[in-house]
């Protein structure tokens, strides 16, 4: 007999995914345990792909396009045990909160949407596929992946990033770039024999700040931004005169920047404050990129770019979303805005074209923190809207 997909019941296996401290790319006994729970509830075509994704689906009555609900395995470092009040790991449920990492980054919410899509089979206009992606924390290479296979062609896609029971259209994306300043390493005693790119730093923080002012500014998202973030020098011995410098910029872009156009941008900001360079020094911009692996062993070199979407706010489908979900506390539709943080919608809407909306309960300053909680009340009614606004969702697409 499958599971009852009580609230109860997805709440202890919230918790029970807290007490499995997995980071990117070691998401292993995360996708086992969730695909064990999707096989309990009765979920059908439960597998995990070859990236490493959990994947299930509850089969509705009818014809009506899928909608898979998104979750991510990982979770980020949880730091220094002592700094939380309560064990990280421990998965404990106290004063009307579940604590620990991942309780709403986004182990709870994932929990919700593996038991609504075993509440919703044979309920449901159409089915509803859950996709629980690995390595969302660094850049989405799970998704990425799981959407080029072309395996899942979903109508819609809910993302369940924390939104605090609001509907969240989208987000700005992430860059990441680097500035490699090149020289001619020597004895830190005789500076006058070495070529020290450290000299140019000052000018590429003033060229990164001169861009920082003209950037491009969406009335939902709001401005695109970029700072410099670090410095990395080799070799990294404090007597001696480098060779290497790398600056790295954090640029939160906005839907549409693509890599080549972001990589100029800066390119022409540097022209403007170094037209020329000092002898035996070089500068170049780049892209960065990581070569990622997953735990079923694929490998990608990645460019760090994590790309933004934007659903226009009159779009049926969101309209739909937001009176299906409505507010706790008072009548009419939801709350509607953007993230503050990049999600997978960057990857299902912003460069697969797919409806895509957030929904998850949550705050989002809670994130990334030693007190990340997720309160029980909230939950729970996420998890009785949910269910709306999937079905909701369903006949927005079928109309």
């Amino acid at each position: 007999m499958a599971r009852d997909p009580s609230f109860e019941n997805a709440l202890a296996f919230a918790a029970d995914l807290i007490r499995i401290p997995e980071l990117s790319g070691e998401e292993e006994a995360m996708a086992r345990r969730v695909v064990e729970e999707m096989e309990a509830l009765g979920l059908e075509e439960v597998r995990i792909d070859d990236t490493g994704n959990a994947l299930g689906l509850g089969r509705g009555r009818g014809e009506a396009p899928t909608v898979m609900l998104n979750a991510h395995l990982d979770v980020v470092a949880a730091g220094d045990p002592e700094g939380w009040e309560v064990p990280p790991f421990a998965g404990e449920i106290a004063d009307g909160f579940l604590h620990g990492r991942g309780a709403m980054d986004i182990k709870g919410p994932l929990a919700l949407q593996v038991y609504s899509a075993a509440a919703l089979a044979g309920e449901a206009p159409g089915d509803v596929l859950v996709a629980a992606t690995v390595m969302e924390e660094r850049g989405g290479l799970g998704m990425k992946r799981l959407l080029e296979s072309g395996e899942v062609e979903p109508g819609a896609v809910v993302v369940g990033e924390s939104t605090g029971g609001d509907v969240c259209l989208g987000h700005r994306g992430r860059a990441e770039l680097e500035v490699v300043l090149e020289g001619l390493a020597g004895h830190a005693s005789a500076p006058e024999r070495a070529r020290n790119p450290l000299e140019l730093v000052g000018a590429v923080v003033a060229a990164v700040q001169a861009l920082a002012r003209d950037q491009r500014e969406d009335p939902l998202l709001g401005p695109a931004s970029v700072v410099a973030t670090q410095i990395d020098v080799r070799p990294e011995t404090r007597n001696v005169v480098p060779d290497h410098v790398v600056v790295a910029l954090d640029w939160r872009i906005l839907p549409g920047d693509e890599e080549e156009a972001l990589v100029a941008r800066v390119e022409a900001a540097l022209d403007a404050v170094l037209p020329e360079l000092p002898e035996g020094r070089t500068v170049t911009v780049r892209m960065a990129r990581e070569l990622q692996r997953t735990w079923t062993g694929v490998e990608e070199e990645k460019s760090l770019l994590t790309p933004g979407f934007l659903m226009d706010p009159d779009d049926p489908l969101v309209k739909a979303a937001a009176t299906a979900v409505g507010r706790r506390d008072s009548p009419g539709p939801a709350k509607v805005r953007p993230w503050t943080f990049a999600t997978d919608g960057g990857w299902t809407k912003g460069v697969h074209g797919i409806p895509t909306v957030g929904f998850a309960p949550g705050e989002e300053r809670h994130a990334h923190t030693n007190e990340e909680r997720l309160e029980l009340r909230e939950a729970r009614w996420c998890f009785q809207r949910q269910a709306e606004l999937v079905q909701a969702l369903q006949r927005s697409l079928g109309s």
